[in-house]
Parts: structure tokens; C-alpha cells; sequence
């Protein structure tokens, strides 16, 4: 079963997420395979990026966490606050119905 970070960007970022953009975007490349999806999180549509979220296919935490510490916008210290749980994928379009 997947594993998904939630991680907030800090409050006081400055240019760190820009900056590691194109770092960023080439890691999330070299590791398609393990996500099911992931993606920047804003208030609204067009908004500032005031967040980032992966749901990892791994059943090991501790691969989640060393996947997402990998990750340029991790390094660049983009991110105040992470939270990573275990993620039971129940029902909806992209796994194509309900688990019951």
C-alpha cells in the first residue's frame, strides 16, 4: 500500500522553491515508477504553491521518507513541515472503483 507526504512549504521561504525547480522536476523523473501521483498544493487555481503532495508506491515508510528526502526541494530546505502516512487508496476513479 502507498505512503503520502503532505509537505508544507515554510513560511518564510524566499526564492528556494524556484530555484530548485529544474533539480526538482528532473528528480521527480528518475522516480516515476514509484509514485502514483504528486503535485504542487495551492489554495486556488493559478495561486502561490503553498505546498507539495506524493502518494509513493511503497509499502516502507522509511522508503517514502528517504524517496522525498532525496528530492532537491528537500535538500533546499523548501519545507517547514512533513507528514507521511500510510495511504489506503478506497474508492475513486484512480483505482478504478471501491476496495469493498
Amino acid at each position: 500500500m502507498p505512503h503520502i507526504a503532505y509537505c508544507t512549504d515554510r513560511h518564510d521561504l524566499g526564492d528556494e522553491r524556484q530555484t530548485a525547480l529544474a533539480d526538482h522536476l528532473a528528480y521527480i523523473e528518475t522516480i516515476l515508477d514509484r509514485l502514483a501521483v504528486a503535485g504542487p498544493v495551492t489554495p486556488t487555481p493559478g495561486a502561490t504553491t503553498e505546498a507539495s503532495c506524493f502518494i509513493y508506491h511503497t509499502d516502507d515508510r522509511e522508503e517514502a521518507r528517504q524517496l522525498l528526502e532525496n528530492d532537491p526541494y528537500f535538500k533546499a530546505g523548501v519545507y517547514g513541515e512533513v507528514v507521511i502516512s500510510f495511504f489506503t487508496p478506497a474508492a475513486g476513479t484512480w483505482i478504478g472503483g471501491k476496495i469493498w
